[in-house]
């Protein structure tokens, strides 16, 4: 953990999305820390991240508190996520960019972030413009995530401190 530099990943099209998604991947968080501010059209989340970039092959390997910024934001959206349970821990699986026309140039579209269970959040937003932070030092993990992966079966680790 001494050698700790903070991640920063700023996303503008989907390829950019598609790397904040792999360093979010198995992130965890409570629905308490999720916000979304219609006035400033702004939707955020604070999460602990498994850090797989610093992950070797034993270990558990660090988590770190990370922030998830999603700005430009029309609505959010959630499906099978209980919104009146802020306790409630949900692991992040992907993220994942549907423009709103088949127009590959249309910058507006919806940011859909996968939780496991079966549950997601839908952002529709003008256009892709999100930021990922690190925002606290890391510590280690009480297990490495693990998946079960069948036709279409994937599930995460679910316990926020983990």
């Amino acid at each position: 953990m001494a050698d700790f530099k903070p991640l920063r990943l700023k996303a503008e099209d989907g390829d950019d999305l598609t790397v904040v998604s792999a360093a979010l991947q198995d992130a965890v968080g409570q629905l308490g820390d999720f916000s979304w501010d219609s006035r400033a059209r702004r939707f955020r989340m604070l999460l602990n991240r498994y850090r797989w970039e610093a992950a070797g092959d034993r270990g558990k390997g660090e988590r770190v508190r990370t922030a998830l910024q999603v700005d430009s934001v029309l609505s959010v959206r959630s499906r099978n996520v209980k919104q009146t349970a802020p306790d409630a821990v949900v692991s992040l699986l992907a993220l994942a960019f549907e423009r709103k026309d088949d127009d590959p140039e249309a910058p507006e579209g919806t940011l859909v972030v996968t939780l496991a269970g079966g549950g997601d959040i839908r952002i529709e937003v003008e256009c892709v413009d999100v930021i990922l932070a690190d925002v606290s030092e890391p510590w280690r993990a009480r297990a490495r995530p693990a998946h079960e992966t069948g036709p279409e079966t994937r599930t995460g680790t679910g316990e926020a401190g983990s």
